[in-house]
């Protein structure tokens, strides 16, 4: 993302581009993918304990993504009025209040309602890292965004994994829950002193006569990016369901699908920003659709659940760094404020995350789960024929 994009809020006088910043930063997408990560260990678990069939369990999901899609319409004024910390401070903190009563609940109404404030937790503190995130690299000399998004997946990575290795040793989904929520609290407390204490205060005070509006490539940009969560999000909530129920895989090693997605992620986002400067963000965009389209029809069309594994890492891939580069080109829009376009792309997409896996409930109920993936993988011909319409500065 160019650094010469962005007028920075009033508050950087302070250094922002420092070591504690930036380990900060990525310390808080550790925690948002892990908490996310391990919640995917625990919907088989939370399938087979209430005894929902795919539409159920679907409908179950919208409420997850309903909390996280409402928490996200405030997100913004609340991290302008209040700062970066204090709302991801708030957020963490819904998350580790309601993850552990994710492994034992049963009653669906209860269910419904945790699902909802754990979303929102997710909401709050996925909106206000990216502002951090944006904050810290615009003060910095190179892009850092991949770099940030990387230790999401890890965190992806280490919560469905983990939760799958603890669960196979015999441990009960309760105490891994509890595990995770002991963890979640030091790496919060390491990182707190580092979140900046400040949104986007400067914004307010700038004197603008129209309201400015959003052109047809940031709405595009945001389609784009919520069909790339939404792939996302269709590996975390159904991938091991799919792995259960249609290859036969055993349910404490359903979340090694997410954990090799995510892994996949996190080695194409450790080497993104590389390539980005060998093959240009156009390219990017093209041959990552192109590879996550791939890993879907693997996983669709070969059986058994080692191909299925390897269309889920393909998937991965594909996807990894789509979004980065996503949030980079609406950095460069001129037609607003760059932190007004960054949240504008994000927050959009994120519906395809916390929506999309309702849809493919719904799908799957009215057909197969073969089918709703299907739709899914079609969908990446969007981001494929939409590079072509995005402005690309000078890689």
């Amino acid at each position: 993302m160019s650094t010469q994009a962005i007028a920075l809020p009033i508050n950087t006088a302070l250094p922002i581009n420092t070591r504690g910043k930036r380990a900060a930063t990525r310390t808080v997408f550790f925690i948002a993918g892990f908490a996310m990560g391990l919640w995917a260990a625990l919907v088989p678990y939370a399938q087979d304990r209430m005894g929902f069939a795919a539409g159920a369990l679907g409908m179950l999901l919208l409420c997850l993504g309903s909390g996280s899609i409402l928490a996200m319409l405030f997100s913004g004024k609340l991290i302008g009025h209040f700062g970066c910390r204090k709302i991801i401070v708030l957020g963490v903190t819904l998350a580790c209040l309601f993850l552990p009563t994710l492994a034992f609940v049963s009653q669906t109404s209860v269910m419904a309602m945790c699902l909802f404030f754990f979303g929102a937790g997710i909401g709050l503190a996925d909106v206000a890292i990216n502002v951090q995130g944006s904050l810290v690299e615009q003060s910095s000399e190179k892009p850092l965004m991949s770099g940030f998004h990387c230790l999401y997946s890890v965190g992806c990575i280490v919560g469905a994994g983990g939760g799958a290795v603890l669960f196979s040793v015999g441990l009960a989904p309760l105490t891994v829950a509890f595990l995770a929520v002991a963890s979640i609290v030091v790496m919060s407390f390491a990182a707190f002193n580092q979140l900046l204490p400040f949104g986007d205060h400067q914004e307010a005070k700038e004197n603008v006569a129209t309201k400015p509006r959003p052109n047809f490539r940031l709405m595009l940009m945001a389609v784009m990016c919520m069909i790339c969560f939404m792939a996302e999000g269709a590996v975390l909530d159904w991938g091991g369901v799919f792995l259960t129920n249609e290859r036969n895989m055993d349910l404490a090693h359903a979340g090694w699908g997410f954990a090799l997605f995510g892994g996949a992620m996190s080695v194409m986002r450790l080497t993104g920003d590389k390539v980005v400067s060998l093959l240009g963000r156009k390219q990017v965009l093209i041959y990552g659709s192109l590879c996550a389209m791939a890993g879907y029809a693997m996983a669709i069309l070969c059986a058994g659940w080692a191909f299925t594994l390897l269309g889920f890492v393909l998937v991965g891939v594909g996807a990894a760094n789509i979004v980065p580069v996503l949030i980079t080109l609406a950095g460069q829009e001129k037609v607003m404020p760059v932190n007004m376009s960054i949240a504008l792309v994000a927050t959009l997409g994120y519906f395809g995350v916390l929506g999309g896996p309702a849809l493919i409930g719904l799908v799957a109920h009215l057909t197969n789960l073969y089918i709703a993936f299907a739709l899914v993988s079609s969908l990446f011909l969007v981001i494929t024929l939409g590079s072509f319409k995005l402005k690309y500065s000078k890689e």
